[in-house]
């Protein structure tokens, strides 16, 4: 495959694709664009580059990158038969043999003869269609966090577990975010570690952009806050660092606690907490607030208390450090791997864990100049720079 063959004075360039399924939403899509950056600045005097899109809204962020550039066809038909098929257990080898012969969206993989198509989502295409695949597996908290029915219900975990079991069967190789992730996939999956590359996650580009025009008008923020940005879903934990707020009213009565989320899934339980406990003056609830905002958030807060039950990393904390944010996250799976010394840590159970994270960060301003200092030299250590050079490695160690 690739461009030239190889051969005595013949210069071998490999092809990569990247492949852009439907617009994903949040930290997913940042995900998506940082790929973009790292694919498209690969040394052309080694790859030749293919974007493969299925949505033009990815147009827009293409604009500037010289590759190659195709509009891949969705197959709405194909793409069904396909579904039925993972879904059903049919075996996929199969499947791989016969779909070139009718599923446009696997002619048009296929044209592009590329040595490498990277996933940035674990998304069945990378298995149902016979191209060489990378992967990107971003966690297991189905198998890991099951008492959560928004990634273990019966039916999310069987659909996961389908998709995962094929990509790690099928894939060249996939990536992860850390070390812990890849014991997950090598215990759940029993995947080669060979196949399995690291990739740590890296800020996304907007938390680097200045204030936006009529910040002020549109957010009143009190004048000292923690933030928390996520979705309101069960495994977020908003209810014990809401706890540890009550437990604190005595001893840090102007303590305030600013959440963003969209007002879905567990929102109106938290809401409930905090109107049964009188804290309705101390916790302010924003909403969904769009990317351009979110820096200035971060910047004004006294600190990012992150309780949260899922892993294997996440990305606020690494935004938080970016903005001159001190840090509080939960001790799990691979989060003291990520933080190292720029961030205090807790256990997510502990009501009285997170009280104690709390108070240091409200009433010591020595500890908060200190994980200020510590998180800008982790981020400036590992950016898009790097990120580009770690994924140009892992291309090179795939067979």
């Amino acid at each position: 495959m690739g461009g030239l063959l190889r051969g005595k004075g013949i210069k071998y360039m490999k092809k990569i694709g990247l492949f852009l399924g439907p617009k994903p939403s949040g930290g997913e899509f940042q995900y998506y664009l940082t790929m973009i950056d790292a694919v498209g600045t690969l040394p052309t005097d080694q790859y030749t580059v293919v974007f493969g899109y299925t949505s033009n809204i990815w147009v827009d962020y293409l604009t500037g990158y010289i590759q190659q550039k195709v509009a891949l066809p969705s197959g709405f038909l194909s793409k069904s038969l396909s579904l039925l098929w993972t879904r059903t257990g049919m075996p996929m080898g199969i499947w791989r043999k016969i779909c070139p012969l009718f599923d446009p969206m696997a002619k048009a993989l296929l044209k592009e003869n590329c040595d490498i198509w990277i996933f940035p989502y674990p998304t069945a295409r990378s298995f149902q269609i016979p191209v060489p695949a990378l992967v990107s597996i971003h966690d297991l908290m189905h198998r890991y966090e099951k008492r959560f029915k928004e990634s273990a219900s019966s039916w999310e975990f069987f659909c996961r577990e389908r998709n995962l079991t094929n990509i790690c069967r099928w894939s060249k190789g996939v990536i992860v975010d850390s070390k812990i992730g890849q014991q997950h996939v090598q215990e759940c999956y029993e995947m080669e570690s060979e196949r399995i590359h690291t990739l740590p996650y890296i800020p996304p580009r907007y938390m680097h952009n200045e204030t936006p025009p009529g910040f002020d008008k549109r957010y009143i923020l009190p004048e000292k806050y923690l933030f928390y940005p996520a979705q309101f879903w069960e495994h977020k934990n908003h209810k014990k660092l809401i706890e540890a707020a009550i437990l604190l009213k005595g001893k840090l009565p102007d303590l305030k606690l600013v959440f963003t989320g969209a007002t879905h899934n567990a929102y109106d339980s938290a809401v409930q907490l905090v109107r049964e406990n009188n804290l309705v003056d101390n916790v302010t609830f924003l909403g969904y607030v769009p990317n351009e905002d979110m820096p200035e958030i971060y910047r004004r807060a006294r600190a990012l208390v992150m309780p949260t039950f899922y892993g294997p990393t996440n990305i606020p904390p690494l935004e938080a450090f970016v903005a001159g944010c001190p840090v509080a996250v939960s001790a799990i799976y691979a989060m003291p791997e990520q933080v190292g010394d720029a961030a205090l840590l807790f256990n997510p159970e502990s009501v009285t864990d997170i009280a104690d994270c709390i108070v240091k960060l409200w009433t010591d301003d020595e500890v908060c100049a200190d994980l200020v200092k510590k998180g800008k030299m982790r981020v400036s250590d590992w950016g898009q720079r790097q990120f580009n050079e770690r994924l140009l490695q892992i291309i090179g160690e795939v067979p």
